[in-house]
């Protein structure tokens, strides 16, 4: 097992409940790359000692400058020494660089990986009250920024953690009364720092929730351009999106301007330590303590000894914005998954006979709002079921359950007598071939769209499927046939990609069928074409056909007419327009005119 795959399974038991525990979460990630991490901590430590002896050897030069006789030869001997130094020092620093950020990059693909793996086991749910595009805000722009801002950092915290130590040590060695003049700093800078992250904490968490909301609201004004150009309403989408992108400028201004008061505060804290050692450092060379080289030393040591304490402002306004995104993601890992499966049966495609009841169900999508009483049917292997009724009378909702995208709240659904409980949802998922009204067909190639649920079909099968779809004669016209790439340019109309996915079904070959409004994308002549492919296809395989055009349906072996969650009526068409009914209704209101 390698360590990418390890930590993956220790995000999933990931749990989110403020930015301090998402903080020690996201340290808990790089466990698994502990040994690169460990090395990386010795390069910073070395790096940082040679730095520390960068001064020691700056006064020893200027020593020697202030003899009478300047020793030249000893002063390049001192500057090679200390090139060595300083360039060891930046290589160090360089490859600590390269060590953090191949931990952390890993830390982030682990981290999409467990999303990835935990979308597909999310309720539907989940997605009716959460908009894609802050969803995808958390895949994309929150890991992003937790990979870019752990990686600066951690190396930053190693760096001035190891820096801080030694220039202490130095400063101790040196002299320890003067130590005390650059520690006096240190809680006020700690003050400070404390003041600022408290006000700035919230204002980060709204900023990486402001970008979640701009996305989301960007990616269905995209989704739904043409919608929105129909009903002329760019002026107040833009102006929902302006108050959007205000409140996340507003968010953004606060988090970015109170973070930046951190190296100001640093910075002005620090000088009073360097004016103080100025001051107290020359009554002592005035009193013959020691000598210019010494406070020399001891002004560079209290540059570097405050350096670490700006970077700790820095390093705070880098860690909560990754907290705040680390957060998010942590949050999504936390949702509650769909229940696991246990002592699950398998049925085989080969085995299926097709028999299908719904015994009592009820379901609704919300706890107080219930679509779905006491819904009973039985449905014989190879019938051909259409449900129809007017729009929210549940007929998708059916089909849902059926599939087991949703669980019922009570009742069952049996396959060949088998609860579909004790089913897989894959093994469900296999069993059923699927037609939706809105069509899907991913970027890539006419042949590998049309084998997406049937791999090992063959060109034959393929081109079999496509002439039953009335599609052969398009494909063959379309410049490399099967080997056309559908994408954004690709010229290919909504009715044409409802055909490919109906030829797509066909390859397939699942035992039962699901065709939701198959149809509605196309002419009225082709419809008439793809209702005899389908009746082809539907031969011997238990198909529910949900309907608006009632015509599409007049030789279904069983019309289930619903409403309110209810079937009202069931019968052939010619059963249910004798009893001039509710779907007698329906049926002469769609032929009224003719």
């Amino acid at each position: 097992m390698s360590m990418d795959h390890k930590n993956s399974i220790t995000l999933k038991d990931a749990k989110a409940k403020n930015l301090k525990g998402s903080f020690f979460k996201i340290i808990k990630l790089l466990k698994p790359y502990r040994a690169k991490a460990i090395l990386a901590i010795v390069l910073s430590i070395i790096g940082s000692i040679c730095y520390i002896f960068g001064p020691l050897t700056l006064a020893k030069i200027t020593k020697i400058c202030q003899a009478g006789v300047i020793d030249f030869k000893e002063i390049t001997k001192l500057g090679i020494i200390l090139i060595f130094i300083y360039a060891t020092s930046a290589l160090c620093t360089y490859f600590c660089g390269f060590l953090m950020t191949g931990c952390t990059q890993r830390v982030c693909r682990s981290l999409r990986a467990d999303i990835s793996e935990k979308i597909n086991r999310v309720p539907l749910s989940y997605f009716d009250r959460t908009s894609l595009g802050d969803v995808l805000s958390r895949v994309t722009n929150d890991i992003d920024t937790v990979g870019q801002n752990l990686n600066q950092g951690a190396t930053q915290i190693i760096s001035a953690c190891t820096t801080f130590v030694g220039v202490f040590i130095m400063m101790l060695i040196l002299s320890p009364a003067m130590t005390i003049i650059p520690l006096i700093s240190i809680p006020l800078s700690l003050l400070a720092m404390a003041l600022v992250v408290r006000i700035s904490q919230k204002h980060f968490r709204n900023q990486q929730r402001g970008i979640g909301k701009l996305n989301g609201h960007i990616e269905e004004a995209y989704a739904g351009h043409l919608i929105v150009k129909s009903f002329n309403q760019e002026a107040n989408k833009l102006k929902e999106y302006d108050k959007i992108n205000a409140e996340l400028e507003k968010s953004a201004w606060k988090s970015q301007f109170l973070s930046g008061l951190m190296m100001p505060l640093m910075n002005f804290i620090g000088n009073l330590s360097y004016v103080s050692i100025c001051v107290v450092g020359g009554i002592k060379i005035v009193l013959g303590h020691f000598g210019l080289e010494y406070i020399q030393m001891f002004i560079q040591y209290t540059r570097m000894f405050n350096q670490p304490m700006q970077q700790v402002g820095q390093i705070t306004n880098l860690l909560q914005s990754c907290t705040a995104a680390a957060e998010r993601v942590f949050e999504f890992l936390e949702i509650d998954e769909l229940k696991k499966e246990e002592n699950t049966t398998f049925i085989p495609k080969e085995d299926v006979i097709g028999n299908v009841e719904f015994k009592d169900v009820n379901f609704g999508y919300y706890p107080d709002k219930q679509i779905i009483y006491n819904f009973n049917c039985k449905v014989n292997s190879g019938d051909k079921i259409a449900i129809v009724g007017p729009t929210g009378a549940g007929k998708t909702t059916m089909v849902n359950l059926l599939m087991r995208f949703y669980e019922v709240n009570s009742g069952d659904i049996l396959i060949d007598g088998v609860s579909n409980k004790n089913i897989t949802r894959e093994n469900i998922a296999s069993l059923f071939g699927m037609v939706l009204q809105d069509t899907w067909l991913f970027e890539g190639t006419i042949r590998d769209n049309l084998k997406f649920g049937n791999k090992n079909a063959s060109d034959e099968e393929i081109w079999q499927a496509l002439k039953a779809a009335h599609m052969d004669h398009f494909v063959h016209s379309l410049p490399g046939g099967l080997d056309y790439v559908l994408d954004e340019s690709a010229n290919v109309s909504q009715g044409e990609k409802q055909l490919l996915t109906i030829a797509r079904a066909m390859i397939e070959n699942s035992p039962m069928l699901i065709l939701d409004e198959a149809t509605s994308s196309v002419d009225t002549r082709t419809e008439v074409l793809i209702q005899n492919a389908m009746d082809k296809l539907m031969e011997g395989r238990t198909s529910f056909v949900i309907a608006h055009r009632l015509s599409t349906i007049k030789n279904a072996n069983k019309i289930l007419v619903m409403n309110k969650g209810n079937i009202i009526e069931q019968g052939s068409h010619d059963e249910l327009i004798a009893l001039d009914g509710f779907y007698a209704g329906l049926y002469n209101s769609q032929f009224a005119n003719k």
